[in-house]
């Protein structure tokens, strides 16, 4: 199975497209992680699994970046990525991960200490409110989601995109934004409670606390 962010894990140039014609640069260096980064992408991460203690679910892990940095650091981690060849290097990295659909059965359901959702993958299906729902599930009662944001004031939206490089065009599929101003509402929507948020290099986290019970609904 060819993942469709495939195109973006070579750190080769690759664009998202939007159903309205509009086309922006995806930050693939930054997602393989290692020396290409930036000190601004390094604090970010840092901002991202600063709470990580305990087992930790990587939604949409990509390349594995922050799996593997858990796991440097003796955190109990896991990367969940439909594309193979996410996986894959993702593992190459010393990390484990499963080939899996976030929304299907996945290890360790209903005891996971933390979840991340990093580089706006809350927006994974292009719905935030079922995202959310299911990162829910994962987690044991009182368990933190940590959530990547888009910036305030853009709202939530639902389109259609794909990814293009130089020689290829992908398959269009929904995704989601959410903005940083949505985080409590949309966390009271789904049972969560915001902890709090924070703006890190002009990228946006909020931390998320779980219900105090595993909730029914998918």
């Amino acid at each position: 199975m060819i993942g469709r962010f495939d195109p973006a894990l070579t750190g080769g140039d690759c664009w998202v497209r939007t159903a309205d014609g509009d086309r922006t640069p995806l930050p693939t260096r930054r997602w393989l992680g290692g020396a290409r980064v930036t000190a601004a992408d390094r604090r970010v991460d840092s901002a991202l699994v600063s709470c990580c203690d305990g087992p930790t679910v990587d939604l949409g892990c990509g390349p594995g970046r922050l799996v593997a940095t858990l796991c440097r650091s003796g955190v109990m981690a896991l990367g969940v990525d439909i594309s193979p060849t996410a996986v894959a290097v993702t593992r190459h990295r010393g990390a484990p991960a499963v080939p899996r659909d976030v929304y299907g059965p996945l290890p360790g359901d209903g005891r996971w200490h933390y979840a991340l959702l990093a580089d706006g993958n809350i927006g994974i299906g292009g719905d935030p409110h079922r995202m959310l729902r299911r990162v829910a599930r994962l987690l044991r009662p009182g368990g933190v989601a940590v959530v990547e944001f888009a910036p305030p004031g853009t709202g939530i939206r639902v389109q259609d995109i794909r990814l293009e490089t130089h020689a290829h065009a992908g398959d269009w599929f929904p995704w989601a934004e959410a903005a940083i101003d949505h985080a409590a509402a949309l966390a009271a929507e789904t049972g969560f409670g915001l902890l709090g948020t924070a703006e890190v290099s002009d990228r946006h986290i909020a931390w998320l606390r779980g219900p105090a019970q595993n909730p029914l609904i998918t």
